[in-house]
């Protein structure tokens, strides 16, 4: 059975704007789409007891769903609305999803997202992928030939998981992939005979930086081979390079590996940096 594209909603523009990219990317790819709200019974509401308030949700959540239905009839829809705690909800469903997707509210043109408690939980947490939309996404940008940025890093297959969500993603769009390496002097004492001889074989520090992108893309060219692919190699922090060429991208696409501390998950410096400052929707993918 397919998995679904889960939209997390909770009346807000942001959420609203969640949901109709999730219904546009579960219509190209093929997929059901779930709906989900998590809600807890407000006690301080006195004039309402729990029922009336569950339906309350329950009809504004149904109202967004007719909107979505209306703009996309072949679309195959459910909705969920559970009582609990966000994070382990959402977490919870998006082990179940092809990804989740979130919205984010922006703050002027320097930080794109502000990640609350919630949403950090959740990216840090959720098995599958979870992609970030803010309010001022349109239609309009998915189709203005942008690229689907994704950052490599690393050997092949530590960028397996992100690469594979943007292949796929810009089949389904017909877009250009464009795949990101920053790089920078290592310090000297990190030099050994070994890495000086790749090094060397490869003609210098940036050549060798090329090979190894041009190595990770390679099973995903194969597989894709009609997704056009640009390659960016380019010396810097991975977060400056990506934000770079921000501007030309319809997705922003970046792995993480969770750390675990001991107040809990957190999300690597990348994926942080590029969900507070890009403009377009991000997609953070886990990876082992």
């Amino acid at each position: 059975m397919a998995r679904p594209i889960t939209a997390g909603v909770d009346g807000t523009e942001e959420s609203r704007a969640a949901l109709d990219w999730a219904a546009r990317e579960a219509v190209r790819r093929g997929l059901p789409l779930r709906v989900l709200h998590a809600w807890r019974y407000a006690e301080a509401l006195a004039t309402a007891d729990r029922d009336t308030q569950r339906r309350w949700v329950e009809e504004g959540v149904a109202e967004a769903v007719r909107t979505v239905s209306e703009r996309h009839p072949e679309l195959q829809e459910s909705v969920d609305v559970v009582e609990g705690g966000a994070a382990h909800s959402l977490a919870r469903a998006a082990a179940e999803a092809e990804m989740l997707v979130l919205g984010s509210r922006g703050h002027g043109p320097v930080v794109g997202f502000l990640l609350g408690s919630v949403g950090q939980q959740v990216i840090a947490e959720a098995a599958r992928p979870v992609v970030l939309v803010r309010a001022s996404d349109r239609p309009a940008a998915e189709a203005a030939g942008r690229d689907v940025v994704v950052g490599q890093h690393g050997a092949p297959e530590d960028s397996a998981a992100a690469l594979r969500f943007a292949f796929e993603t810009a089949a389904a769009r017909r877009a250009t992939v464009r795949a990101v390496r920053a790089w920078t002097l290592p310090p000297v004492f990190s030099y050994s005979p070994g890495s000086l001889k790749l090094l060397d074989d490869a003609g210098g520090l940036e050549p060798y930086e090329k090979r190894t992108l041009a190595e990770a893309l390679q099973p995903w060219r194969e597989r894709f081979p009609d997704v056009p692919v640009a390659e960016h190699v380019e010396m810097g922090s991975a977060g400056q390079v990506l934000l770079s060429v921000a501007g030309r991208a319809q997705l922003m696409v970046v792995g993480r590996r969770a750390h675990r501390t001991a107040v809990g998950a957190r999300i690597g410096s990348v994926a942080h940096g590029v969900l507070h400052h890009a403009d377009c929707p991000v997609a953070v993918v886990p990876h082992d």
